[in-house]
């Protein structure tokens, strides 16, 4: 039975408005064709369609019934889903195998249930508009109901209290709990309800807001353009992912160097320090698979430029990195220096590809070039134009870029571009800028991956919209060298991953102000286990390369940047999971464990995958800390000490110690240390962490790291599955797919090792000298 939807239909709040909100008032008539129905009301026209029988679209459209999404952020095309009507004396019930959605007639409302009853959204007022194209809906919550996502926003887990704005924006000033917006927008959250979630996406470009500070309900508002919202059944956070990005998209596999330690500064100001810096790592010991180059090493920050005093020999520079297994990643911005001696700013004019105002006036603003143009990257002709220009790099061996400020970033009062410009046509500035950004990087990964010929382009971005995942790794920013940095950058990431941006990562060390050997050492351990891991920090603020802090501190960095490598098997495989599947390799505990309500506002501790649990510590001068175990047995990945799950311990964690657990029975593959993901593994070890019985299942992915050969399954997938009982343990292990791998896979055990093993049928015995066997 469907819980009653029956409802007081609240007074809405009209004391800050300056013009009055308007209902869309009642159900005239219902028109259905397929898996689409048009309903007209009073005030607007309203289009259901089911796009699967798990997610549904609603499209309120109050202006003129024509309403066309210039959002970029879904790909799927809808699928044909059978849809049973049944009309009542008060609306009509729309029902597939998986959802139900109930219209009520006077005034217009919705409700929409999953196929187990579940209460998903329901209006809870009235859907409004204002004249001036304002609109707003407003969605029932409980009490308890979780609310996640809404990708890079500061703050705890758990993002109810607030309200939250979608408008890309860049913040230098020091992030706290209260900075919104920030770089990007993600106009999609997650609820959790007992247990149950479901998702839902406001698709809008222009600027938004959620309201969620209510415990009743919450309140969606975008500046324009129709109501456009889709809602996913759910009913496991995993669930939820999957079929958001079915309808956005999934991150590609990203070339494995990009897995790798990333070392950055704004900035290494000459290819001399650039040299030295790699040759440093190298000397050190210290693995590294690639070096930023910030604004600098361009001539006059003019982009697709180098200073020749500065970088007099790029080409041989990227040359000698490679040779080391470094790649260098220099930065590109979107604004063009005001030069008529300068081509890209000449073609770019002559070609009529910069943004402008209605009256065909060039819109110019100051970045770092100074007076600067802005190419109309809704133009797909323009985002064709910008990404050949990126021979210009590619043509020397470069394989990844940085787009940065490109919110766009404008050094005015606003911090962006006039919203009176128009791009493509007669699109404002108000209703593009979110997608901006996301449209040049679109444009550079596409060139890239072109001009690669083969090969995986890498593109980190600073700005995004929803689907930015397609065709970039994500950073929060410019954050700061403060311990509650730190800890934001956790429940950030998090969230991100919960907003399909798998690839996501923070500054390790913080970007400005200064750091301390303790903070670097303990931003490292966390960087390890983030799916993207740089070093990054500001001019005029203290060095953060490993060895800045003196000896006891670099050798300490050093240990935990091997572990990252040490790791990448394990980190690698879960990337392809997101690939596959969208869930992201960075994890709260509840999406896990969404039934344990001591997971819901986890902030401080994240999952590696299913099976492992990493507990940071985020104080100074801290040694310990209260870990919470979920269900299970647990073991400390150093120690071997085990702990009882559904519990809280206070565990012991010296400055050289990340917390690290991993479940009882999990099987892990890690790697021998080496200097860089150039260097092929020879061998690779799989940590079976016995149990006395039960089964668990493993799968490691593995390919050429460089190409797209994967898409046509050239990989290797190990399916293995661990069944323990009676000290012994049979393996049961299936291949699939054509890559033929550099290393031989051996296993080692983590606990009792058993008396008897059998694999595939057939018994193995231990070599007593390594306490392996090759599997």
């Amino acid at each position: 039975m469907l819980e009653d939807t029956s409802f007081a239909i609240r007074p809405i709040d009209q004391a800050d408005e300056k013009e009055v909100w308007q209902p869309i008032g009642d159900v005239q008539k219902i028109e259905g064709k397929k898996q689409i129905f048009a309903l007209t009301c009073d005030e607007a026209v309203v289009n259901i369609h089911f796009y699967r029988g798990d997610i549904v679209r609603v499209t309120i459209d109050p202006f003129d019934g024509k309403y066309d999404s210039v959002s970029p952020a879904v790909i799927a095309t809808p699928e044909k889903v059978d849809v049973h009507v049944r009309e009542g004396k008060d609306g009509w019930e729309l029902q597939t195998k998986r959802l139900t959605v109930v219209i009520e007639r006077s005034p217009f409302r919705l409700a929409i249930y999953d196929n187990e009853g579940t209460l998903l959204v329901r209006d809870e007022q009235p859907v409004c508009f204002q004249a001036k194209g304002r609109m707003r809906c407003t969605h029932a919550l409980t009490p308890t109901d979780v609310v996640y996502g809404l990708g890079e926003k500061t703050g705890v887990l758990n993002k109810r209290g607030a309200v939250w704005t979608m408008w890309n924006t860049d913040v230098y000033a020091p992030h706290n709990l209260e900075t919104d917006p920030l770089y990007q927008s993600h106009p999609y959250m997650m609820v959790l309800k007992n247990g149950h979630a479901h998702g839902i996406f406001f698709d809008h470009t222009y600027k938004t807001t959620f309201d969620l500070r209510h415990e009743s309900f919450y309140t969606f508002t975008s500046d324009g353009g129709a109501l456009d919202y889709y809602v996913f059944a759910g009913s496991h956070p995993k669930d939820v992912l999957a079929q958001y990005t079915h309808l956005v998209g999934r991150m590609p596999l990203p070339p494995k160097w990009a897995l790798g330690y990333h070392q950055s500064r704004y900035s290494y100001e000459t290819e001399q320090e650039v040299r030295e810096l790699i040759d440093t790592f190298r000397a050190k010991h210290i693995p590294l698979d690639a070096v930023y180059l910030d604004i600098h090493y361009m001539d006059e920050y003019r982009v697709f430029t180098f200073d020749q005093k500065r970088f007099p020999h790029p080409q041989s520079l990227v040359q000698y990195a490679k040779e080391q297994g470094v790649h260098i990643v220099p930065i590109v911005d979107p604004g063009v220096k005001v030069d008529a001696e300068y081509d890209t700013y000449r073609d770019g004019v002559q070609k009529d590809y910069f943004c402008k105002y209605a009256d065909g006036t060039l819109y110019k603003g100051d970045v770092w070039p100074g007076t600067s143009v802005f190419p109309d990257f809704l133009k797909k002709k323009v985002r064709k134009w910008w990404g050949e220009q990126h021979t210009f790099y590619t043509d020397i061996g470069i394989e990844g870029i940085w787009n940065d400020m490109n919110e766009p970033s404008v050094f005015n009062e606003t911090k962006t571009m006039d919203e009176q410009v128009v791009h493509d046509g007669w699109k404002t500035h108000r209703q593009v800028h979110n997608v901006y950004g996301m449209m040049m990087t679109e444009a550079t990964y596409h060139a890239l991956k072109k001009q690669l010929k083969g090969k995986r382009p890498f593109v980190l971005t600073r700005a995004g919209f929803a689907g930015i995942h397609r065709y970039a790794a994500v950073w929060t920013g410019d954050n700061r060298s403060f311990w509650e940095h730190l800890e934001l950058s956790i429940p950030m990431c998090l969230n991100l991953g919960l907003s399909a941006v798998a690839f996501c990562g923070a500054d390790v060390g913080g970007f400005a102000h200064d750091a301390n050997g303790e903070l670097l050492v303990r931003w490292t351990q966390v960087g390890a286990f983030f799916p993207y891991f740089r070093n990054h920090c500001a001019i005029d603020f203290a060095r953060q390369e490993p060895w800045a802090f003196g000896e006891t501190y670099e050798q300490i960095v050093k240990r935990y940047i091997e572990l990252r490598y040490e790791w990448l098997p394990h980190l690698y495989s879960l990337c392809f999971e997101a690939y596959q599947t969208g869930v992201p390799m960075m994890r709260p505990l509840m999406m896990e464990y969404p039934n344990d309500r001591e997971t819901w506002n986890i902030s401080d501790q994240f999952m590696v995958g299913n099976e492992v649990m990493v507990a940071p510590v985020m104080r100074p001068y801290t040694a310990h800390r209260i870990v919470y175990f979920p269900e299970g047995r647990w073991i400390d990945y150093w120690t071997k000490e085990v702990f009882e799950g559904s519990r809280r311990y206070i565990v012991e964690a010296p400055l050289d110690r990340l917390p690290i657990y991993v479940k009882e029975g999990a099987m892990i593959a890690h790697a021998d240390v080496k200097l860089s993901t150039a260097m092929a593994d020879e061998q690779m070890t799989l940590y079976v962490y016995t149990m006395k019985e039960g089964t668990s299942t493993y799968t490691l992915y593995d390919d050429d790291g460089t190409t797209f050969a994967y898409e046509k399954g050239e990989y290797i997938r190990m399916h293995i599955r661990a069944t323990f009982v009676d000290h012994t343990v049979h393996f049961d292990v299936k291949t699939d797919g054509t890559y033929q791998p550099t290393w031989q896979l051996h296993v080692s055990f983590v606990g009792d090792v058993p008396k008897t093993i059998v694999v595939n049928g057939e018994q193995r015995v231990i070599d007593e000298a390594t306490n392996t066997f090759v599997l």
